[in-house]
């Protein structure tokens, strides 16, 4: 359950827009809210006082668009590097979920650009939505969920369902990629692959509509075709933790530079991406 959001705002963008239609969801409208906005060091001290000056414009700029209970907002203007800020706030906050923007680009050209979201997103064990520049925001009705047996698919089939189940008309779109065609063409009809039997009882448990797609080939490149072909409104998938173990304070170069299913999706699909952790999977 999302008890506690943070958002990282930069100026009035798509992320505040995903949140003001996070917070008409029932399970989400109980939920406080940090809004937070980061300065960088700069050279000058009459430079710094600039940028706080600009940051409380920002912020207030969010909490006007944003119209939230005032009771449940908390508004914090915090100085530093904003990939490390953004991960300690979360931490302070015991966030549930963080919600920031992103240029939507690829692994190099997000270590190259030192990209603030791919940053955090590397070091967080928390859920995380992505909101890229060109994507359209649209109401919450269809969740798309990358299904299996991961223990991070099933964090985000839960996540899912408590977003979808007093919505009224929404539906949720189990998908799950087969490695060959041969597996695929033995079902004949996907609700019955035992995959999708322990997702299928719990929409069914909830009264959550549901579809379940099978596609063959390449994970990343089929999820993302599934959810502009059944105009899905927000993916979620799992991403396994895989921090490095012995300096934490580092990006996972191999999940950087290798392949990686969700950095695939967060760059490519064509709606927000809701990217579940889970520790040990």
């Amino acid at each position: 359950m999302i008890q506690n959001i943070l958002i990282a705002v930069a100026g009035l963008g798509k992320c505040e827009q995903m949140l003001k239609i996070l917070m008409e969801i029932p399970a989400i409208q109980g939920a406080k809210v940090t809004i937070l906005h980061v300065v960088t060091p700069q050279v000058t001290a009459e430079l710094m006082a600039q940028k706080l000056t600009d940051g409380g414009k920002i912020l207030a700029s969010a909490i006007e668009y944003l119209k939230l209970d005032p009771a449940k907002v908390n508004v914090r203007l915090k100085q530093g590097d904003p990939k490390d800020t953004v991960c300690q706030v979360a931490d302070e906050e015991n966030s549930d979920l963080i919600i920031m923007g992103s240029r939507g680009l690829n692994r190099l050209q997000s270590i190259l650009a030192n990209s603030v979201s791919q940053y955090v997103f590397q070091l967080t064990s928390r859920p995380m939505l992505l909101v890229k520049d060109d994507v359209d925001i649209k109401r919450i009705n269809r969740i798309m969920v990358g299904y299996n047996h991961s223990i991070a698919a099933q964090a985000a089939l839960k996540l899912a369902l408590s977003l979808l189940r007093d919505i009224k008309g929404s539906q949720l779109l189990l998908v799950q990629v087969k490695a060959d065609q041969k597996t695929a063409d033995a079902l004949i009809n996907p609700d019955r692959d035992p995959i999708f039997a322990p997702a299928i009882n719990e929409a069914k448990k909830l009264g959550v509509a549901y579809k379940c797609i099978v596609a063959v080939g390449d994970p990343g490149k089929e999820i993302c075709k599934a959810a502009e072909e059944f105009n899905v409104d927000l993916v979620t998938i799992g991403s396994p933790e895989r921090r490095p173990s012995i300096a934490k304070n580092l990006p996972d170069l191999d999940r950087l530079l290798g392949n990686s299913l969700s950095d695939y999706v967060r760059v490519k699909a064509p709606c927000p991406v809701l990217l579940n952790r889970s520790a040990g999977s």
